[in-house]
């Protein structure tokens, strides 16, 4: 069988500190293409710099992890009463994924407390820590608790908190108007609109990076850059099984078996976009992908690492 292609995006392969596969492929848009130092959409790998917030938060005091999160939101329903802040990092809170809200147009801005609204109609699925069901509204309820508790705006917690601190200077959260360097995305080989990163998928799916930069976040877990040994620890625990052999969430990443090896891991799947990043502490290796383009065979991942 032959080995997978990589047609538009960037994958790195380190271990240790030595970058051992770098590939740069394909168009980042119609008149570039793809380098070093394009920006593409992360999507829910994004759901760890939300934890990573969380938890700065929480180790200054300014929130604690058993919040409720009816005391950082704005008019919050009675049903989420039970849900803490906890509940939504583990996927434990009994809200909906997208896919149960097909009122939600994930490309149309919206005024953030009309976006609460709407996740408010759909009643939990579960009571909290009842069952396990991923939930990228959930990490936009976490994204509006960092912005109360921060008192600023989440993009800007991001940039200054945590992007700042770690060198990692390819990258932001939110809408990419302005910017250059950002990849486009593709699908069917066709270029199509973005996700609205502002509002709807704050949180969940709002972050731009290099394929570097994504390389070096992986050293928050892998070398307890930005987080204390505590927080980290906290982060990559298994704190809920998802249903597969194996396998649980943290806050922000699955950990279990892939590959053949233990791992923390996430990918992304925005419109347009597709992205893996992974830490496998056994052999010290980290893995990124990163592209434009809907249609991609994460097999090659795989493939990378043998």
């Amino acid at each position: 069988m032959p080995t997978p292609s990589l047609d538009r995006g960037v994958l790195l392969v380190a271990r240790g500190d030595d970058l051992q596969v770098e590939r740069v492929a394909g168009q980042a848009d119609a008149e570039s293409s793809c380098t070093r130092a394009t920006r593409f959409q992360i999507a829910s790998i994004s759901k760890q710099m939300t934890a990573a917030a969380v938890l700065l938060l929480a180790g200054r005091g300014a929130l604690r992890l058993d919040d409720p999160v009816n005391r950082w939101l704005p008019r919050p329903p009675s049903a989420w009463s039970g849900i803490t802040l906890h509940h939504l990092l583990t996927h434990t809170s009994g809200l909906g994924h997208w896919d149960d809200y097909p009122m939600i147009d994930l490309a149309a801005p919206v005024e953030p407390d009309e976006l609460l609204a709407a996740f408010a109609k759909l009643p939990p699925l579960f009571a909290p820590n009842a069952s396990w069901h991923y939930s990228s509204p959930a990490y936009v309820l976490l994204a509006r608790a960092v912005e109360r508790a921060a008192d600023r705006p989440y993009a800007a917690f991001l940039a200054d908190e945590v992007f700042a601190p770690l060198g990692m200077t390819g990258s932001f959260a939110g809408a990419a108007a302005g910017r250059g360097d950002v990849a486009t995305g593709h699908e069917g080989g066709r270029p199509v609109p973005s996700w609205d990163l502002d509002t709807v998928n704050v949180g969940a799916g709002d972050v731009w990076c290099t394929g570097v930069d994504l390389l070096t976040w992986l050293d928050v877990s892998r070398r307890g850059r930005l987080l204390g040994p505590a927080a980290v620890a906290t982060m990559i625990t298994p704190h809920a099984p998802t249903g597969r052999p194996g396998e649980a969430y943290g806050y922000g990443c699955f950990v279990g078996p892939l590959a053949g090896e233990r791992a923390v891991h996430h990918s992304g799947d925005n419109g347009g976009y597709k992205a893996f990043a992974a830490w496998f502490p056994d052999s010290d290796r980290r893995v990124v992908l990163l592209t434009n383009q809907a249609e991609v065979d994460f097999a090659l991942v795989e493939a990378a690492l043998k």
